[in-house]
């Protein structure tokens, strides 16, 4: 069986490509951009006469936030129009569809956890974009399941773990914001489970569907994470800094970031057994590959 990757090149869907948790028997298809215009439907239509596709996990996605409030078609051909593309042509081929989705679509004014079912409210292009993707998956191919995430990281590509390690490195002090909440999320793990999902999916026509949110458990500010990083850097030989706390106030973007990103994966629980893993255990495992095993004190080891 053949499983359809698109996004590839990013940090999920280079973690799907690396996951184990595909088996024996499952062969991964991930064209790059150049092979795969995902807006392009005659071209989406193509390669599923061209393979035998069980099941498509979508990880492609405009994702820089600040650049979308100006970069408006382009976020949303690739976050709106390119699920749109990919629902139909999966509904019409009976072909399930996991999709990848964001914290973003809510407002983040909550005082709690958002679970699935919360009010979408985005407040950024990102995230309206992001959200008229999900619409479209959800109304044109009834056997999708739609994986909300947040605050992800790894090894690959850019994201919060990376920065904050080359930023500890050059600067004496770092100032990280505050008072925005929310769920780190580990791209392997998030991976995993897009796998279990996908393949669940493509074994059983009475598999769950729906959306769910998965992130690692746990929650912490920005300004938390940070600490936590350079704290897990230092332990293995990095370069210990300050790490200070400052309003959102204090340091204004272009796009509006939730204040609220806490999702709850109390569903994806129920509906498919997964139970995700607190997120200080998987950043201690990017942190391993990115700079080596935590040093022990001998009075530890004793």
């Amino acid at each position: 069986m053949d499983i359809l990757i698109l996004g590839g090149a990013g940090q999920v869907g280079t973690e799907l490509q690396a996951s184990r948790h595909w088996g024996a028997g499952v062969t991964l298809v991930a064209p790059t951009r150049t092979e795969l215009d995902v807006t392009d439907a005659a071209a989406v239509a193509r390669i599923f006469t061209e393979r035998t596709i069980g099941a498509v996990v979508n990880a492609a996605a405009y994702t820089a936030v600040d650049k979308a409030e100006s970069e408006v078609v382009e976020a949303w051909r690739l976050n709106a129009l390119a699920p749109a593309i990919l629902a139909a042509e999966t509904a019409r081929r009976g072909i399930p569809l996991v999709h990848v989705s964001t914290d973003y679509v809510f407002d983040g004014a909550a005082s709690s956890a958002y679970a699935p079912d919360a009010p979408i409210r985005p407040t950024s292009v990102y995230g309206a974009s992001k959200a008229a993707g999900e619409m479209a998956v959800r109304t044109a191919n009834p056997r999708h399941a739609i994986l909300r995430t947040a605050w992800v990281v790894s090894p690959h590509r850019g994201n919060f773990v990376k920065t904050m390690l080359r930023l500890a490195a050059e600067r004496d002090a770092l100032n990280v914001v505050n008072d925005q909440r929310g769920c780190p999320t580990s791209a392997a793990d998030l991976a995993a489970a897009l796998a279990d999902i996908a393949l669940r999916l493509s074994a059983d026509s009475d598999a769950p569907t729906g959306t769910h949110h998965f992130v690692n458990a746990g929650s912490t500010t920005w300004h938390g994470f940070a600490q936590a990083i350079v704290a897990g850097s230092a332990a293995r030989g990095g370069r210990n800094v300050p790490v200070n706390g400052i309003p959102t106030s204090a340091y204004p973007t272009p796009a509006r970031r939730p204040a609220n990103s806490e999702l709850s994966t109390e569903s994806l629980t129920k509906a498919y057994g997964l139970t995700p893993r607190p997120w200080q255990a998987a950043l201690d495992d990017i942190l391993d590959r990115l700079v080596g095993p935590a040093h022990h004190s001998a009075e530890a080891q004793s």
